[in-house]
């Protein structure tokens, strides 16, 4: 995400930092922003460690936020992967801090909020509002009034769509491309665009099934694809 005074990433599961070096430089992030702390939306912060350490090398730590616990949780990941002695694997690189999700953060231009959804861990969307535009985050939930409240007129609702055109049985912590519609509709959002989809789903089967309980624009997100909130 990208304004005229922040740029602020969301998330950095396996695979990410990758693409992400393919659209921008690491070294224009203002801050990342972590929703949940499951290794598919936290991992490539390892291998970011090591770029920032011996390849950019910037002049001050890159903030990083974290839900609470998710310091505890990377101190026990470096323990697995880094050297007892090395207790600054991560805070060597990055300024850590631990968000309150009653509590706004502002980073440049952009007022970050938070709303807890419903996950197998605490996970929180994320709603980023600059200059009358907004974008909301779900980060990994299933249906939920709270996270639909909280994308309430969102400019851009990215939603995940992790069961594809399935279901899910028992405890529930993702939704389908219908469901993911559905939310967009209760939020009355200007856009919805779908994430976190099964690589092997059809796109176009994904906008169909979105578009049955929403009428506004619906596409699937893409690796590389610019989306403009105004």
């Amino acid at each position: 995400m990208q304004t005229g005074a922040a740029t602020i990433l969301l998330d950095l599961g396996c695979g990410a930092l990758g693409k992400l070096q393919l659209a921008a430089s690491i070294a224009d992030l203002d801050a990342i922003v972590v929703s949940h702390m499951h290794a598919d939306h936290f991992f490539d912060l390892v291998p970011l460690r090591y770029g920032l350490k011996y390849v950019r090398r910037l002049s001050e730590r890159m903030p990083l936020w974290l839900p609470r616990g998710g310091r505890e949780t990377l101190e026990g990941l470096r323990k697995i992967i880094g050297r007892d002695d090395n207790v600054d694997f991560f805070e060597g690189v990055f300024a850590i801090r631990e968000y309150d999700a009653e509590e706004a953060i502002a980073i440049g231009d952009v007022r970050l909020t938070f709303c807890a959804t419903r996950h197998y861990v605490d996970a929180f969307s994320i709603r980023a509002d600059c200059n009358g535009a907004s974008l909301t985050y779900s980060a990994d939930t299933a249906p939920s009034p709270a996270v639909a409240e909280h994308a309430r007129e969102s400019t851009i609702f990215l939603c995940e769509a992790s069961l594809g055109l399935g279901t899910e049985e028992g405890e529930r912590g993702h939704m389908s491309a219908r469901e993911a519609g559905e939310m967009a509709r209760r939020a009355d959002a200007g856009r919805l665009v779908l994430t976190h989809y099964p690589a092997a789903a059809e796109p176009a089967a994904l906008v169909a099934a979105a578009r049955e309980n929403f009428s506004g624009p619906v596409e699937c997100a893409v690796d590389g694809r610019e989306l403009p909130v105004e």
